[in-house]
């Protein structure tokens, strides 16, 4: 089975019933989940959900899907309230390029990051594959670049934010084994120097955050290798 072409791209359940709100509340979130995946602690993670008694010593290379990308609600709507020139539907930011690259870019970095670990990426399902299915939710641009007439120089504190939904399933069972959710924000600490708004500032901002995702993530198979028998009850 090509598990890459079989599974349907949605958002788990768990999405739909709990609000992002409550990332910063883990007691909110329930011990087992459905599909029967317990809640963990993680220093890095806002949430973490994996299988009781996941081994992840046989995975020795990782198929990535391509991860979807959503933009927060009404987001494009506010962009052009805010708009003080009333540009055009043609003129404003193009969000499915902004979608498109951001995709690309996670690819790249994922992909680089976990073969500069000793990964090596695969194609297809096998037993020795790890499927990684990876979204970026919420995404909030604070100040895109806009393209036409009435163009302007705008300067910010945060280029945004967004938040990976992420889970890992055995290529050729397609059992789920592990997923977990995280917030990040540019500028967290809000330190009160502004930077200009530019689609390079907010690709190196996108590239910051998702290279730290990309860590968690190879650190996190690197510490399960050398634990076979992962615990649901130890921490990161």
């Amino acid at each position: 089975m090509n598990i890459k072409k079989s599974l349907i791209l949605f958002l788990s359940p768990i999405l739909a019933v709990y609000s992002l709100s409550a990332l910063a509340k883990a007691e909110e979130w329930p011990a087992v989940t459905e599909d029967g995946l317990h809640l963990v602690e993680s220093s890095k993670m806002s949430v973490v959900y994996v299988e009781p008694g996941a081994d992840f010593a046989p995975y020795k290379r990782i198929m990535l899907m391509a991860p979807e990308v959503a933009f927060k609600k009404n987001w494009e709507r506010d962009q052009r309230s805010r708009s003080v020139s009333k540009l055009s539907t043609s003129a404003t930011t193009n969000t499915k390029k902004i979608k498109r690259d951001l995709a690309q870019e996670f690819e790249t970095v994922f992909t680089q990051t976990l073969m500069d670990g000793g990964y090596v990426m695969a194609e297809d399902s096998a037993e020795d594959v790890l499927l990684v299915r990876p979204s970026i939710i919420n995404l909030d641009i604070k100040a895109p670049d806009r393209h036409g007439q009435g163009r302007t120089n705008s300067y910010t504190r945060s280029a945004g934010e967004m938040t990976l939904y992420i889970e890992l399933f055995d290529s050729e069972t397609g059992d789920l084994i592990a997923k977990a959710l995280d917030r990040r924000v540019d500028n967290p600490n809000n330190t009160g120097f502004y930077t200009w708004a530019s689609s390079s500032a907010n690709k190196s901002a996108a590239q910051y955050i998702i290279k730290g995702w990309a860590d968690i993530l190879l650190n996190a198979l690197n510490d399960a290798k050398n634990t076979p028998a992962a615990s649901v009850s130890e921490s990161d």
